[in-house]
């Protein structure tokens, strides 16, 4: 696959990002665009390695390795290399639906798994995987395919986020009709609302994709919630099957003292807030306008907050992290295929240092306690911590004498999150596991109600996009089995 030797020829490169103090001046995305020749220099440092780790998508040290919907990434590279377009894009969507979505936002655990990055920086994988689709967009290559059979089956997917998209795309072409229920006033769940604009724009690609999907038959009902304003029971009654890939939506808290002051809010709280206020061209509910913010989490969602902040005119942002800060290459413990856990600065923490002069993050550190007057947030005492083994886990502890208080006067919790929200799952008698999940194996995706099944975070807990959609497709592939007695879904 590619040329010969290609990746001792050619450096990895990636296209450029516009500047951070411009970039932040808007909500439009911040990667530009690399010419096809680059991209074929790309495509052709991919190695004939004999045994692709990249498409493995399996657990390793508790990361995922590899692409976890095993995408023929060697080949649509090979094509991409010689200029068939066309194949590239054939064969990326036997595997992925949407790769205008993880092209974007996918952490590349392909890229962690390459086998040149043994030896030398990996494969832009991702970059080129983005690349592909969008080439095909622009050459009128996504059209909406005819359904040619319909069974007469009726499937309901309740959430519209990557892992519900992904089971009713599926669910689709196999010829049952599909209603997929949002409860929000937009499709897309976590694409839509989780994500900023930034990162993956609403209009020309979330609802791009949606639109193509109604055109093929798929119905979409907005502002339905199951078990509050569309009954159960109507759910179980007018559909063969239903399937719930309502995510993992319940935050994990601070249960510090101080917790009730007015200024304290969860991450997704403010980050819908922003992209429903640049969608409607409002002001947000929610603003970092003029403020000191604080974002507790180190994650994606916090790097997230950190760039809204930033476009919404935030007087300071700080990232509070209670992990030490990562190595800047891999540690002995963390060997390839292993996703690295390595130092790197997103395009939050660089715009961030681009405003204030410094990388926003500060690691080891814990929140205490929140401190307000008359109700409202003004500060947070904090401390430094250190690790220590107890009972063959590893614990934080507070460092003595190393108390601070820092202004504040928005923090935001990224903390994580714990699983579904508990009610419809109560409404529906369906079982949850040990950590709140839906409950429901990987050979058939059943619940332990006979025709509910469940895909994607709420049934595997918080996770990436690219899992989301592999969970999906294993979904709509094993309801499809459970409606005809036998299935050809992949």
């Amino acid at each position: 696959m590619g040329k010969l030797k290609g990746f001792m020829e050619y450096r990895r490169a990636l296209p450029g990002d516009r500047e951070p103090l411009e970039r932040i001046k808007d909500w439009q995305e911040f990667h530009e665009e690399m010419p096809e020749e680059k991209l074929a220099e790309q495509g052709a440092r991919c190695m004939d390695c004999g045994t692709p780790f990249c498409h493995s998508g399996i657990m390793l040290g508790g990361m995922t390795a590899g692409c976890p919907i095993h995408n023929l990434i060697p080949e649509w590279n090979d094509h991409v290399y010689r200029g068939f377009w066309r194949d590239a894009y054939e064969r990326l969507m036997k595997t992925n639906n949407f790769p205008e979505f993880t092209g974007r936002v996918c952490p590349a655990p392909c890229e962690g798994s390459c086998v040149l990055g043994i030896i030398r920086p990996p494969v832009t994988i991702k970059n080129i995987e983005c690349s592909i689709i969008e080439h095909a967009f622009a050459e009128g290559w996504v059209e909406p395919k005819e359904i040619a059979v319909r069974t007469g089956k009726t499937v309901a997917v309740v959430g519209s986020g990557p892992s519900g998209l992904a089971c009713a795309d599926q669910l689709n072409k196999a010829g049952h009709s599909v209603t997929v229920f949002e409860r929000d006033d937009r499709i897309g769940g976590l694409l839509m609302y989780g994500i900023p604009n930034m990162k993956l724009d609403k209009q020309q690609v979330v609802q791009r994709r949606v639109d193509l999907m109604k055109e093929e038959g798929v119905k979409f009902v907005t502002g339905a919630e199951v078990g509050v304003n569309y009954p159960v029971d109507k759910l179980l009654s007018e559909y063969d099957a239903v399937v719930l890939c309502t995510g993992a939506t319940n935050p994990r808290d601070l249960n510090a003292e101080g917790r009730e002051l007015d200024g304290i809010h969860f991450a997704m709280e403010f980050l819908r807030a922003s992209t429903k206020a640049v969608l409607d061209g409002i002001e947000p509910a929610l603003s970092a306008k003029d403020k000191n913010v604080i974002v507790i989490g180190g994650g994606d969602t916090g790097t997230d907050c950190v760039a809204t902040s930033l476009r919404q005119g935030c007087k300071s942002v700080m990232q509070l992290e209670i992990m030490p800060k990562p190595a800047s290459f891999r540690q002995d413990d963390n060997p390839w295929p292993e996703w690295p856990k390595v130092f790197k600065v997103d395009y939050g923490q660089e715009e961030a240092a681009a405003v204030q002069g410094d990388d926003p993050r500060r690691y080891l550190m814990m929140t205490k306690k929140f401190i307000g007057e008359n109700g409202k947030l003004t500060a947070v005492e904090v401390s430094k911590v250190e690790w220590t083994k107890h009972e063959e886990r590893y614990v934080p502890s507070p460092v003595a004498g190393s108390e601070q208080i820092i202004p504040a006067d928005l923090v935001l919790l990224a903390m994580g999150f714990l699983g579904p929200e508990p009610q419809l799952l109560e409404s529906l008698g369906v079982e949850t596991d040990a950590r709140s999940n839906i409950k429901a194996n990987t050979s058939s995706y059943r619940t332990s109600v006979d025709n509910v099944f469940a895909a994607g975070d709420a049934r595997r807990g918080q996770s990436l996009v690219v899992w989301a959609i592999n969970e999906g497709r294993a979904a709509a592939r094993e309801c499809d089995r459970f409606l005809m007695g036998s299935t050809s879904l992949p």
